[in-house]
């Protein structure tokens, strides 16, 4: 019997893979925040999947998103990533790395953690919705309005409501599998 799924899956094995091991399950590992972070802001204005398949060339390029690196790169390591073909050569998203990875560490200092930081916007509780198919969900919510200021008060960039409602759903601070998906029930738990 196959596995219902969300339907944005659309059977690619790359998007399988994810969704079923990924997507939606709540994440609180300070560097895959700002793996997801990232990829979300370089995924602004293309697909997911396009991200997804670049996913390794992007994890050798950003030093395996470890973004206390990443802080202090320079002109340099700018350039080189602008010349990189594995990525997105985007010069106001790789910029945008750079600054977040900044910013981000700046969270860490105030808050302890980004996690408690990010989390803290859902009382460290995954908000649970009930879709019953892809168009019921939205784009952007009100919350992810609240955070996406937030963010951009605290210098970051590339980092509109919907990015972020992406970046929530992605790392699991909201549920928002399809009712009929088998994923629904699992990341509940």
């Amino acid at each position: 019997m196959t596995k219902r799924r969300c339907a944005w899956c659309k059977n690619d094995p790359l998007y399988i893979e994810y969704h079923d091991t990924e997507w939606g399950t709540p994440l609180r590992n300070e560097a895959k925040l700002y793996e997801f972070l990232t990829l979300e802001t370089f995924q602004a204005g293309l697909s997911w999947i396009t991200i997804l398949r670049k996913r390794e060339n992007f994890r050798k390029a950003f030093d395996n998103f470890d973004y206390k690196k990443i802080a202090n790169y320079g002109e340099e390591k700018y350039e080189s990533l602008l010349q990189d073909a594995g990525i997105i050569r985007n010069k106001l998203k790789i910029k945008a790395t750079i600054s977040n990875a900044q910013s981000y560490l700046k969270i860490q200092e105030e808050f302890g953690s980004f996690t408690s930081y990010i989390w803290g916007f859902v009382n460290n509780k995954p908000l649970q919705n009930n879709w019953k198919n892809q168009a019921e969900v939205p784009a952007n919510t009100e919350l992810s309005d609240i955070i996406s200021k937030d963010l951009k008060k605290r210098g970051f960039k590339f980092v509109g409501s919907t990015v972020i409602y992406a970046h929530m759903q992605a790392t699991g601070m909201v549920n928002d599998h399809d009712v009929e998906c088998y994923r629904h029930q699992e990341v509940q738990e």
